[in-house]
C-alpha cells in the first residue's frame, strides 16, 4: 500500500470513530509519516502533547498535540488490507487514550495495548 493510500485508509478509520470521541479532542492534529525513528524497535503510533489530565496551565497559543501514525511500520506489520484497517484503528483508539490521560498499562489491561 502507497503512502497515499495509507493516508486515505487513515483518513477514513479516523471518520469512523464516534463523533463524542472526536468533538473532545482539543488543539489535536493527525499526521502520518513514513517511519519511525525508534531505537528500541517498531513503532505504530505515537502521542505528542499533554493529555487532557495533565492541562492545568494550558490556554490559547499553545501548538496543538500530534497523534503520529507511521506507515511503514502498519504496512510491515499487517498482511492484508483488513488486518491493515484494524490495526490503523486499533492504533488510533490507543493514541487518542492518551489523549485523554490513559497509560498503557490500562490500555493493555482494556485490550487496547
Amino acid at each position: 500500500m502507497s503512502l497515499q493510500e495509507f493516508e486515505l485508509l487513515v483518513s477514513e478509520e479516523l471518520d469512523s470513530l464516534p463523533a463524542h470521541v472526536m468533538d473532545q479532542l482539543d488543539n489535536v492534529i493527525f499526521v502520518v509519516e513514513e517511519r519511525s525513528n525508534n531505537s528500541a524497535g517498531p513503532l505504530l503510533g505515537l502521542y505528542q502533547g499533554t493529555a487532557i489530565t495533565d492541562r492545568f496551565d494550558y490556554g490559547l497559543g499553545e501548538l496543538p498535540d500530534q497523534i503520529v501514525l507511521y506507515w511503514a511500520e502498519h504496512v510491515d506489520s499487517c498482511n492484508t488490507v483488513e488486518e491493515l484497517r484494524q490495526q490503523v484503528h486499533i492504533t488510533l483508539v490507543h493514541e487518542i487514550a492518551h489523549y485523554f490521560g490513559i497509560d498503557d498499562e490500562h490500555l493493555h489491561e482494556l485490550g487496547w495495548g
